[in-house]
């Protein structure tokens, strides 16, 4: 067989880390903090079923749904991007400047194919979202890690790494940050938008949580703050949709855009028609606001029975992030235990999560760390899961 691409060897630690998190989920015996999928019973399944049956027969969108579509979008639901999404955090946005995209991670292919050469450096988190450390190391990009603390990610740090390796792009998850849950304080953000404009320097903005939020103050974007058009701001609507519609969009500056644009042309013409014409109908339609609603209240019950469950099962010196929001918390443990090691007798327990040390790209971090999500784990499952694991860790020290 001829050989695989030189980029396929350098997926390896990352993919491998992927496939045991899908192994755990896909297992129905297994309680898994792994995925990062919201709860099954926040998904407007009955409303979706409504409108696609009254789309596809009592209007004039079923033939819009199933044709061929615009690499930019459907309009309405750009607009309702512009005007439900981003009005509400501050952000003044035309349609003409939002690109309907296949999930949230579309836009980091994009953006790789429009600026990464090999050898690049992007900018990241420590730790910071695995799938796309991945996909930056599938364009053969080179990851430089900037410190982080109990606040995320340290500005100084991350511009005294721009004046050394002179990166391409600053890749960033500001609000309920995946693995770690933290949430990037305004003065920072305020700071990364003006270290882009000041160094000439891509902020990447990955705001998928945004949302979710359960407790605490909102904060702007990234974007909000940006002047001069160097942040991308790149969102999903797995979380407050449906992760399964495989949607997400990107907001740029017209320049940025027009060559998205291009590159979307080449990479699949277009996002499905599909799931567009629906997602639009469900916000146009007055849905979301209730959804939000329902979807956050779900949440918050299973962060609150997990941070409640930390301190009820965990050994003492054990460290763990209270996220405001989203999907995760961050688990440190005392001592030396190996989470990637415990991990194999966790799977005898019918217990699961991310072990930690997947998350960084720098070697031999995060060997006691793991992420745990509760977002489609009941209340129920979360007490026995972390019972268990609590167990598991304790006959270990």
């Amino acid at each position: 067989m001829p050989k695989f691409a030189p980029r396929i060897s350098e997926m390896e630690k990352t993919a491998l880390v992927l496939r045991k998190l899908f192994n755990a989920m896909n297992d129905p015996e297994t309680i898994s903090f792994g995925g990062g999928a919201p709860a099954h019973e926040g998904l407007p399944v009955e409303t979706v079923q409504e409108l696609c049956n009254e789309l596809m027969t009592r209007s004039g969108r079923g033939v819009e749904m199933l044709q061929y579509g615009a690499p930019m979008g459907v309009k309405d639901l750009r607009e309702a991007v512009a005007n439900k999404l981003l009005k509400p955090k501050g952000i003044d946005a035309s349609a003409d400047n939002i690109m309907i995209v296949n999930g949230g991670l579309e836009t980091m292919n994009l953006m790789c194919q429009l600026y990464i050469s090999p050898g690049d450096v992007i900018i990241v988190e420590s730790p910071t979202f695995v799938h796309c450390v991945e996909g930056f190391e599938m364009f053969q990009a080179k990851c430089v890690a900037a410190e982080c603390d109990d606040y995320g990610i340290v500005i100084e740090d991350v511009e005294k790494k721009i004046k050394e390796y002179n990166p391409k792009m600053v890749y960033v998850i500001p609000t309920f940050q995946n693995p770690t849950g933290k949430t990037l304080p305004e003065e920072r953000r305020k700071a990364l938008a003006e270290l882009g404009s000041k160094y000439d320097v891509i902020i990447l903005e990955d705001d998928p949580y945004q949302e979710l939020r359960y407790s605490g103050d909102k904060l702007k974007p990234i974007k909000y703050y940006d002047k001069t058009g160097h942040t991308v701001y790149a969102n999903s609507f797995s979380k407050i949709f449906s992760p399964g519609s495989r949607l997400g969009f990107v907001y740029a500056a017209p320049e940025i855009i027009d060559k998205l644009f291009d590159v979307k042309v080449a990479t699949n013409s277009h996002t499905s028609n599909l799931p567009q014409v629906l997602c639009a109908e469900f916000f146009n339609r007055g849905y979301f606001d209730e959804h939000l609603k329902k979807v956050c209240e779900i949440h918050k019950e299973r962060r609150d029975v997990m941070m409640a469950c930390m301190e009820k099962y965990m050994p003492e010196g054990t460290k763990w992030v209270f996220p405001d929001g989203g999907l995760f918390t961050w688990v440190e443990l005392p001592g030396d235990i190996d989470t990637t090691e415990l991990l194999l007798e966790a799977e005898k327990f019918k217990v699961a999560y991310v072990a930690g040390e997947g998350f960084y790209t720098e070697p031999g971090m995060g060997k006691n760390c793991m992420r745990l999500s509760f977002g489609n784990v009941s209340a129920e499952k979360i007490e026995i899961g972390m019972k268990r694991l609590g167990d598991l860790i304790k006959s270990k020290m």
